[in-house]
């Protein structure tokens, strides 16, 4: 495995690449690889001749510059993560190589991005999708991968490379969970011993109002039971806790039609994000 920092050498092997025909996977990631991270390679390498992936935490898309500072940096455990993996290139750009002095450009995709984590965190996704344009043509990827956990994120990357006639196939990959089925995510590193064994709550409420939802029962009335469950059990503040349509995220009152539950609750400080399908 190449580790590669400068998009001018990285251009050197993609090209090369291009043009003895082989497809080309991309993983984005910020690092703090966990096994979701890692099953996205292993679809990767299944679907493609080479596969990079990237590590770049992603300065434009924090709106908190705490959350930010606190964001699990471990670059080196990661490079031993992959390693069995046989992944050819692990990119990992400087934040100058990404945003060089005079850098003015960026890219917003609406619709898809109202509401949830774009309503939650203004600017969010406008720095998501930025970085994910400049990662998806600095490595020439023919396919791109990207987990069911963060779908608003899934949905609003598939409308930005639609929109832009990029190249780039994306792909969505399922939730990985941990046995207790918490959703794996990097920040759950950040969770205290108690909060961990709490965190878990999330999902048995998700799991439960779907299910709910799907016999017949009414949809405020179970988004507010759900909602009152977890503060209740120490969790808040609930940023949001909505049944969306699974094609186009438009909120839903009935679910007359595919749709996924949404949650984001803090907990000891972290932001749990998660979705499961409904219908």
């Amino acid at each position: 495995m190449k580790i590669i920092r400068c998009k001018s050498d990285l251009r050197q092997l993609t090209d090369a690449w291009t043009r003895a025909g082989e497809i080309i996977g991309v993983v984005p990631t910020m690092g703090a690889l966990h096994a979701g991270h890692l099953s996205l390679v292993t679809t990767a390498k299944a679907q493609c001749n080479r596969v990079i992936v990237t590590l770049f935490v992603n300065p434009r898309q924090f709106t908190n510059p705490e959350d930010l500072a606190n964001y699990p940096r471990t670059e080196d455990s990661d490079a031993v993560k992959l390693a069995p993996f046989n992944v050819d290139v692990l990119y990992i750009p400087d934040p100058s190589e990404m945003y060089p002095a005079g850098f003015a450009t960026s890219i917003s995709v609406s619709g898809v991005s109202a509401g949830l984590c774009g309503g939650a965190r203004p600017g969010h996704f406008d720095g998501v999708t930025t970085v994910v344009a400049k990662l998806l043509l600095q490595t020439a990827g023919d396919a791109a991968f990207f987990g069911e956990k963060d779908f608003q994120q899934l949905q609003v990357v598939k409308r930005l490379a639609l929109d832009l006639d990029l190249k780039t196939k994306i792909i969505g990959c399922p939730t990985i969970r941990e046995d207790d089925g918490l959703a794996m995510s990097s920040r759950n590193l950040r969770l205290g011993e108690a909060a961990r064994k709490l965190a878990p709550q999330v999902y048995v409420e998700l799991s439960q109002t779907a299910a709910a939802i799907e016999q017949g029962a009414s949809v405020p009335q179970e988004l507010a039971r759900a909602s009152a469950a977890l503060s209740a059990a120490g969790f808040g503040p609930i940023d949001y806790l909505e049944l969306r349509s699974a094609a186009n995220l438009a909120p839903l009152t009935h679910p007359d039609q595919p749709a996924r539950l949404f949650v984001a609750a803090w907990l000891d400080g972290v932001r749990l994000i998660d979705n499961v399908a409904v219908g």
